[in-house]
């Protein structure tokens, strides 16, 4: 483990600086493609991890196998605005991302928290330090979770709601990034692993609840991303790789398989 932490050093400090933080149902998407969609959010979002990038996104890297995407190509909305960006936060969203939202916005897509609460750095700490300074870090990052986030996430979907009071808003949370007792064999320890999956799971809780208390559809990830984490031997997610940004972030097949079914059965 010490050895291989060594080895990840350089690739840790690269990440740093560059990891950001991809029936009834059909009912729904045909009434909600009859208006507007917009798409919101951050890095998961966005597509980054995924490829085929939109060039004038910039920075923001959209890709066209994101969730968003995937969905309007579908279903034909009368207009589709992709606004979501790699490395957002709720405030991002607020200041740059609500412009096209409007009284005929039918569907309102948006992930966003996971940059509030520091995702990156928590990731960094994990790959580079040491396992109690990892949880020591993962423990920081869900206080935030619990007792700054819900104020920030209220501002988010109240704003959204003043701008498009017709649209029908579905949340998208996180998937859980490991499968525990899997296939890594070097890596992360099952302590930090878990910890890890714990912190996804209070950022999920935490953002259905605000969801809800708004009247907002919550999408969970995580039954569709089952079996798929990192360390499952038939991963949606990237673990430390290169391009470094993409590292932790879905791939074209979790935007595909895990995304956007869960878009598909809310919208």
């Amino acid at each position: 483990m010490r050895l291989f932490r060594r080895a990840a050093t350089l690739s840790a400090l690269l990440l740093s600086a560059a990891l950001t933080l991809t029936g009834a149902g059909a009912a729904h998407s045909a009434e909600q493609a009859a208006t507007g969609y917009v798409a919101l959010g951050d890095s998961y979002a966005s597509g980054l991890g995924a490829g085929s990038y939109d060039s004038a996104s910039g920075d923001c890297k959209r890709s066209s196998k994101a969730f968003g995407p995937l969905w309007a190509a579908a279903n034909n909305p009368s207009s589709f605005h992709f606004t979501a960006c790699s490395g957002a936060k709720t405030g991002d969203v607020l200041n740059n991302q609500l412009g096209p939202l409007s009284s005929s916005t039918g569907l309102v897509s948006i992930s966003i928290g996971g940059n509030d609460a520091g995702f990156a750095d928590v990731m960094t700490t994990c790959v580079l330090s040491s396992q109690s300074t990892c949880l020591d870090r993962v423990a920081e990052a869900r206080a935030y979770m619990n007792n700054t986030l819900p104020g920030k996430l209220n501002q988010v979907y109240s704003a959204i709601r003043a701008k498009a009071p017709s649209a029908r808003v579905v949340v998208l949370g996180y998937p859980r990034l490991y499968k525990l007792n899997g296939t890594c064999i070097v890596g992360l320890t099952e302590t930090e692993r878990s910890a890890l999956n714990a912190a996804s799971d209070n950022l999920n809780d935490v953002t259905a609840k605000r969801a809800a208390d708004h009247g907002y559809a919550f999408g969970d990830v995580r039954p569709t991303f089952s079996g798929h984490e990192i360390c499952s031997g038939s991963s949606w997610i990237h673990s430390v790789t290169w391009p470094i940004n993409h590292s932790y972030h879905p791939t074209a097949a979790g935007q595909s398989g895990g995304y956007l079914p869960v878009l598909r059965s809310l919208a």
